[in-house]
């Protein structure tokens, strides 16, 4: 099969034939239709604390279509329409079973000693792949992977219905928690960014106010303003040098400031400011088969405003010139390959 393989001399992409994956027992062959790339993906190819081996397929934002089973795989058949979690695991023990993929010893994530889905086919676990109803496309169950990465933020948040919030960064991260603000019933959200490039898109996604740095002004003062009062609940999810600093000044006294976003190296925060505060902080990391599951059964409810982060597809020959791109400044937001 084709893929588009990181290489360590250059840490750059380079479209490569490998090995087609071939389904052992209990696992099944996905044919990759679309793949997200991640910021996380990004951060790797630089080498920030982690780092993609010389050979690795990176890509862990996928939906496709089951195209082969190993012995014994069930819960699928040839020809399903799948959002699929990006891991492989051994499938059996207690932790699989509950749809929590870290917790299983042989757990092995796409992209990081297994094949990802920057690539014409990818193997995984039946467990780890959640139908797509025919309501949804390929593109929408790309957007699953992230969306899930928020939803389990908000959810253990602790968001009522009224709440105010902020969501610091307008990534698809950001975007996605303030899509999930508004599923919770937030009465006002306000999205926070260095630029105004992204504002549209968190719009559209359910933002009611969208902030950017402003002389003279704290991101408390324009929360005020924008909000009405300072937030119950802030999702850091910029992940950049200080802002969970900045999410604990901005939040209200004993709320929660909820992190999907991590900076990838030594950070800081005023620990005395949240002792006063009495602030929670939750960091959450990755999500369950139930969240993935939940964040393709909202989008079949009709809720699809995620769409709107979408700027671009490209094929697998496009993938390392648009991985590039991403990697400077640049005016997209999602990016889709389309390996077929």
């Amino acid at each position: 099969m084709r893929a588009a393989v990181f290489r360590t001399d250059s840490r750059k992409l380079s479209v490569e034939t490998v090995p087609d994956p071939t389904p052992g027992e209990g696992q099944v062959v996905v044919k990759v239709h679309r793949c997200g790339i991640c910021g996380s993906d990004l951060h790797m190819a630089e080498g920030h604390v982690h780092s993609f081996a010389d050979g690795a397929i990176p890509g862990h934002e996928l939906a496709g279509e089951v195209v082969a089973l190993g012995a014994g795989a069930t819960g699928v058949a040839i020809g399903d329409h799948v959002a699929v979690l990006p891991f492989v695991t051994c499938g059996k023990c207690a932790a699989c079973l509950a749809g929590d993929a870290m917790g299983c010893r042989a757990f092995s994530m796409f992209g990081s000693g297994r094949g990802g889905g920057y690539a014409e086919y990818a193997l995984t676990n039946p467990g780890w792949c959640v139908q797509l109803p025919r309501t949804l496309g390929f593109d929408d169950g790309a957007l699953v992977e992230p969306l899930a990465v928020s939803l389990r933020a908000a959810r253990v948040s602790g968001i009522q219905a009224g709440d105010r919030v902020l969501v610091l960064g307008a990534g698809a991260i950001g975007l996605a928690a303030t899509y999930w603000a508004r599923r919770y019933g937030a009465s006002r959200i306000a999205v926070s960014a260095t630029s105004r490039r992204r504002e549209a898109m968190a719009r559209a996604i359910g933002a009611d106010a969208f902030l950017v740095p402003e002389e003279g002004r704290t991101l408390a003062d324009q929360c005020l303003e924008a909000l009405g009062a300072l937030p119950d609940v802030v999702f850091e999810c910029a992940g950049a040098y200080g802002s969970l600093d900045q999410a604990i000044s901005a939040v209200r006294r004993g709320g929660t400031v909820a992190a999907p976003g991590f900076h990838w190296g030594q950070d800081k925060f005023f620990g005395m400011g949240a002792l006063i505060k009495e602030v929670t902080i939750r960091y959450t990391n990755m999500y369950t088969t139930a969240e993935f599951a939940r964040a393709v059964d909202t989008l079949d409810l009709g809720h699809v405003e995620p769409r709107a982060m979408i700027t671009s597809t490209v094929d697998l020959a496009g993938a390392p010139a648009a991985f590039e791109e991403l990697r400077g400044a640049n005016t997209q937001c999602k990016v889709m390959i389309r390996p077929w």
